[in-house]
């Protein structure tokens, strides 16, 4: 489950009903250029490259970027890029897995190619990541929200990839922020992506009704692989039927076999290695020093630990102004970290790295989140049930209670967690309201157990010197 933005407009407007009729993709407004997708996504693979275990397989990555080159060269020519760089690279994780980064570069769990039945189904999951690729989902998003140096975008995106899926609480929260726009699609998108993703598997000779099936498999996978998927890419509703209607619709192109003597050597393969550990399994081993690389071997890891000795929060505050988005007062002792609508504000020792995520023991991190158009209490259950997603030792509140946000509606809610710094009890202040354009406004105050009652009073006087700008 993630926060949306509000409603998207995209056009799927259906052609004539006849046997060879199929859905018309029209890719939505977008004000970045397709070099700026290049660069984006270029500079989010480098950082996925050191911190996500992926696999320096070649028998592996060769089938890979196979059937990915057979799916790039189906795309229909009005959503070619020639500028895009398309790369297929396998990923030593047991879920049922895939993300692809804007201008080309794509990730697939082992764990995807392991539990598909057939070619066609990894086929499905990849042409569907790459026809949010193609259609430029993510800049297009990104069109919608607050402007940034493409640089920053690049390193929100990273942390959104590999904060949801190793992270903390805190690095659960962050990917809130700009990376939400561009990993995270809405179900608007999610839809197009399928069709566009149906299309292309049949021009390339693949059943597209293998989509449909592999969907159903995830939503169905009782691991934790399932769960993230759909909350990436959340179902838009009868997605199973319409995928299959479209199916109906189109004409397979000869050359693909779903049960390829390819697929099954990599399946045997795979099955010669050692298991591939899971997401928390790799959370757990790179918190105490070590690390899983791409075939399942330990290596070493460095970070920045966090100190138990954090000062108290000062008595006087410092005023900070947050790009065009809203003004905020807090401890003169606490610094700020991150920029524009995305900030962490913390005291010395309580910030660090954890497995080269930041996290943080102490202060407030304040983002805005997508909305898919719901009022403030939807949207904010929706940002609860997505961070317990990535948490499971956090511990929902009991409701909401109402109040002000820069003097706007707002709600609070109190959670508690045990930190992944310290493995202490840790509470966990929520706060929301929404902006002017729908999106969700979030802060999230932390603090241990045994020092929440000097905090709790510390983030109310905080929220409460918010002003927004727009």
């Amino acid at each position: 489950m993630h926060v949306k933005s509000p409603l998207i407009a995209v056009i799927l407007a259906a052609t004539v009903t006849a046997a060879s009729a199929q859905t018309k993709i029209t890719a939505p407004k977008n004000k970045y250029s397709p070099a700026d997708d290049v660069k984006l996504g270029q500079e989010a693979a480098q950082q996925v490259q050191k911190e996500m275990p992926v696999m320096r397989d070649e028998q592996v990555n060769s089938y890979l970027n196979n059937i990915g080159r057979r799916l790039v060269n189906a795309i229909p020519n009005q959503f070619q890029h020639p500028e895009f760089r398309y790369t297929f690279t396998g990923v030593n994780l047991r879920e049922i897995n895939a993300f692809a980064l804007p201008g080309g570069p794509m990730f697939i769990n082992r764990g995807m190619i392991e539990k598909a039945h057939n070619e066609g189904e990894v086929a499905g999951v990849m042409a569907h990541e790459l026809s949010h690729v193609a259609l430029r989902h993510g800049t297009a998003q990104q069109t919608k929200a607050t402007p940034y140096a493409i640089g920053q975008i690049a390193g929100q995106i990273a942390g959104a990839i590999i904060g949801g899926r190793t992270g903390s609480v805190i690095a659960q929260g962050s990917q809130f922020g700009i990376g939400t726009y561009f990993m995270k699609f809405s179900r608007e998108y999610e839809k197009q992506a399928d069709l566009l993703g149906a299309q292309i598997m049949a021009r390339a000779g693949y059943d597209p009704r293998d989509m449909a099936n592999v969907f159903q498999t995830i939503e169905k996978e009782s691991g934790p692989g399932g769960p993230q998927w759909m909350s990436d890419h959340p179902n838009p509703g009868n997605r199973y039927e319409y995928i299959n209607q479209e199916a109906r619709n189109l004409r397979v192109e000869a050359g693909a076999n779903r049960n390829s003597g390819e697929f099954q050597s990599v399946q045997g393969h795979l099955r010669s290695l050692s298991p591939a550990p899971s997401s928390e399994e790799v959370a757990r081993n790179n918190k105490s020093g070590r690390t899983t690389n791409g075939n399942g071997d330990g290596g070493g890891a460095s970070s920045r630990p966090i100190s138990r000795n954090v000062p108290p929060p000062n008595s006087k505050f410092s005023t900070y102004n947050e790009g065009n988005l809203f003004r905020i007062s807090v401890p003169s002792n606490w610094r700020e970290m991150g920029a524009n609508n995305n900030v962490t504000f913390a005291p010395d020792g309580a910030y660090g790295d954890l497995n080269g995520q930041s996290i943080f023991t102490h202060g407030i991190e304040l983002g805005v989140a997508r909305n898919e158009g719901h009022d403030l209490n939807t949207a904010t259950t929706e940002l609860v049930d997505s961070l317990h997603e990535g948490n499971p030792r956090l511990t929902r509140g009991n409701g909401f209670d109402r109040g002000t946000v820069g003097g706007r509606q707002g709600l609070r809610t109190v959670l508690s967690n045990i930190s992944d710094a310290t493995g202490d009890q840790e509470v966990v202040e929520v706060y929301t309201t929404q902006l002017g354009d729908g999106s969700l406004f979030y802060a999230i105050g932390v603090a241990p157990r045994a020092e929440y009652n000097t905090y709790s009073n510390v983030f109310r006087n905080v929220i409460r010197s918010i002003q927004f700008s727009r």
